[in-house]
C-alpha cells in the first residue's frame, strides 16, 4: 500500500508518523535529552564478573552497568560459524576464562535500559549503513532472509568480490537491486566509519562513547522509508535542508521525496495523528464492528483479550465470533507496531469452536505481522486456548517514553477506598495511642476521607476517641492523594 511518512520537529522533540490510507501505522518519538542508546559503541571497563550467570556487569558510562552474557563474545560469536567434522558448534570458554575485572572491552548497546535492568551489550560490533550492516570483527558474509533464496547466493558472491578482505557483512533487505556501485559506496562509508572508531578507542578514556547512532529523522531514510513511500514531510524548513543534504550523500533517490510542510494547519493534524497517540496510550481499543481490545502492558509481558462488545452483526453467534476475532488481529498487528510493543505476547481472542475458524484467525495475523520491520514469532493457539507470540523489544514502548506509573497508585492502576484508608487511620491512631501520651491527635488526609469520618465513619472516629481518652481532630487536604493521610501528634 502507498505510504506517506510525516516527520514534525521541534528543538526539544522529533515525532514521526507513518501512514497508510489515512490510518497511522507506526509512530516513533525521539527527545533530545532521551535518545536511545541502541547501535552506540562504547569503551567499556568490566566492573564485575559473574561466574555463576555466565555474564559480567561492564562500565559504560551509564547510571546503570551494562550486561553483557557470554554468548556475545567474540569468541562464542566465531564459535558459531566454526563447527567440528561431526557438525557440532564448538562450546566457548566459560566467561571467567576470557574476560576480567578492569578489562576494556568494546561494547555496543542492543537493548536500551528497561525499567530496573540495564543496557544489554554485545561485544560484537556492527556498524549499519544504508545497504549493507558491517562486522569489521566476523568474516562472515550474511543476507537478509526476506530476500529470495534463489538471490541470495549471487548477491553474497558479489558482496565478497566488493569488500574483499575488510571483514564480514550483511546485506540488507532495501540492497536487492543495488548496484555495484551503490554497494562500493556504502563499504567506503562503513570502513571509514569503522576507522574513526578504532582512533577514538586508543585515545579516549574507558567508559566513552565511540559511536553514536543516526538520529531518528535520519533513520528514517535509511530504516522506515521503502519503495512504497511517496513522501516524506517535515515541518522544518532547517531541518528539511539538512535532511536532503544526508538524503543527497547517503540515499540520493530519496533526496526527491523528502518535501517541506508549509500548511496553516499543524501537520500532526493531517490525520489527527494526536488523536491516534491518546489511543494508543489506553488500555481499550474499539473495533469498527462495535467489539474492543483491552491491551494490558506488564515488565514481564504483554496480555491482549478480546472482546464482541456491541456486535451482533453476524447471522449466528459463531460467525459473530470469527467475524470480530478477524478484525482483532489486523488491530493487534497495528496496535503493536504503533504501541512499539515488544516481548511476550498472550492474546485471549473469543473462544472458537472450529478449527478452521481458528487456523483463518491465525493466518490473518501472520499475514498482518508479515509487514511488521521488527521481528515476531507466533507460536499458535496453546491448549488454554491463548495464542503466545513474541515481538523483538530493542526500544522503550511508546507507553513507557510518553508516560511514567502514576503517583497515586503507584502504577497499580488501582487505589483503596475511602473507607479502607478510614480503617487504617483508625488502627493507626490505636498503634499510636498505646506508645505515646500526646494531648491530641489530628487526621489530615483527603477530603473524600474527612467527609466519609465526619458522615458514616463518625461513631466508629468517636469510639475510638472515647476509648483513648484523647480527642480526634480532622483536617482536609485537597492536595493528598486518597490513600496518603498523616496522623499528628499534638
Amino acid at each position: 500500500m502507498p505510504q506517506e511518512i510525516l516527520i514534525n520537529w521541534s528543538p526539544q522533540e522529533t515525532r514521526v508518523a507513518l501512514v497508510e490510507q489515512g490510518a497511522v501505522q507506526e509512530l516513533h518519538v525521539e527527545r533530545a535529552l532521551e535518545r536511545g542508546l541502541v547501535g552506540n559503541i562504547y569503551l567499556g571497563k568490566v566492573a564485575r564478573v559473574l561466574p555463576g550467570m555466565q555474564s559480567a556487569f561492564v562500565d559504560i558510562g551509564l547510571e546503570r552497568a551494562g550486561f553483557l552474557h557470554v554468548g556475545d563474545l567474540l569468541s562464542s560469536i566465531a564459535s558459531r560459524h566454526t563447527e567440528t567434522e561431526g557438525g557440532r558448534v564448538e562450546p566457548a570458554l566459560p566467561i571467567e576464562k576470557q574476560v576480567f575485572e578492569g578489562q576494556t572491552l568494546l561494547v555496543q548497546v542492543l537493548k536500551d535500559p528497561i525499567g530496573t535492568k540495564g543496557a544489554r551489550l554485545s561485544a560484537q560490533v556492527s556498524v549499519a549503513g544504508r545497504l549493507l550492516v558491517y562486522l569489521p570483527q566476523d568474516r562472515h558474509i550474511g543476507v537478509s532472509q526476506k530476500i529470495p533464496p534463489d538471490q541470495r547466493l549471487e548477491l553474497r558472491q558479489r558482496l565478497q568480490r566488493l569488500a574483499g578482505d575488510l571483514g564480514g557483512f550483511i546485506l540488507r533487505t532495501n540492497a536487492e537491486e543495488a548496484s555495484d556501485t551503490e554497494l562500493s559506496d556504502d563499504i567506503a562509508y562503513l570502513s571509514k566509519t569503522w576507522s574513526r572508531i578504532r582512533e577514538q578507542s586508543v585515545r579516549l578514556p574507558p567508559a566513552s562513547l565511540l559511536h553514536q547512532d543516526l538520529t531518528l529523522m535520519q533513520r528514517v531514510l535509511r530504516d522506515i522509508a521503502s519503495p512504497l513511500t511517496q513522501f516524506i514531510r517535515i515541518d522544518s524548513r532547517e531541518q528539511h535542508r539538512a535532511l536532503q543534504d544526508f538524503a543527497l550523500e547517503f540515499t540520493p533517490d530519496q533526496a526527491e521525496r523528502i518535501v517541506l510542510y508549509t500548511g496553516e494547519r499543524p501537520i500532526f493534524d493531517l490525520h489527527n495523528i494526536d488523536e491516534e497517540v491518546v489511543r494508543a496510550l489506553g488500555r481499550r481499543v474499539d473495533l469498527k464492528s462495535g467489539g474492543y481490545l483491552i491491551i494490558d502492558q506488564t515488565e514481564a509481558l504483554t496480555t491482549i483479550d478480546v472482546n464482541t462488545g456491541a456486535y451482533v452483526g453476524a447471522r449466528n453467534f459463531e460467525d459473530t465470533i470469527f467475524k470480530t476475532n478477524l478484525e482483532s488481529a489486523q488491530a493487534i498487528a497495528r496496535q503493536l507496531r504503533l504501541r512499539n510493543l515488544g516481548g511476550i505476547m498472550i492474546v485471549d481472542f473469543i473462544d472458537m469452536a472450529r478449527p478452521e475458524h481458528r487456523q483463518a484467525v491465525l493466518e490473518e495475523l501472520k499475514k498482518q505481522l508479515s509487514r511488521d520491520r521488527v521481528k515476531t514469532t507466533v507460536n499458535g493457539f496453546s491448549a488454554l486456548g491463548l495464542l503466545e507470540m513474541t515481538r523483538k523489544r530493542t526500544r522503550e514502548s511508546l507507553a513507557h517514553q510518553l508516560c511514567e506509573p502514576c503517583p497515586t497508585c503507584d502504577g497499580r492502576g488501582i487505589v483503596k477506598t475511602a473507607r479502607s484508608v478510614t480503617y487504617d487511620i483508625l488502627r493507626e491512631i490505636l498503634r499510636e495511642a498505646r506508645q505515646f501520651n500526646p494531648r491530641e491527635f489530628r487526621v489530615i488526609a483527603a477530603p473524600a476521607v474527612i467527609e466519609l469520618f465526619l458522615d458514616e465513619e463518625s461513631q466508629h472516629l468517636a469510639g475510638l476517641s472515647d476509648f483513648i481518652g484523647k480527642p480526634i481532630s480532622l483536617q482536609a487536604d485537597a492536595a493528598l492523594p486518597q490513600e496518603r493521610y498523616d496522623v499528628v501528634l499534638l
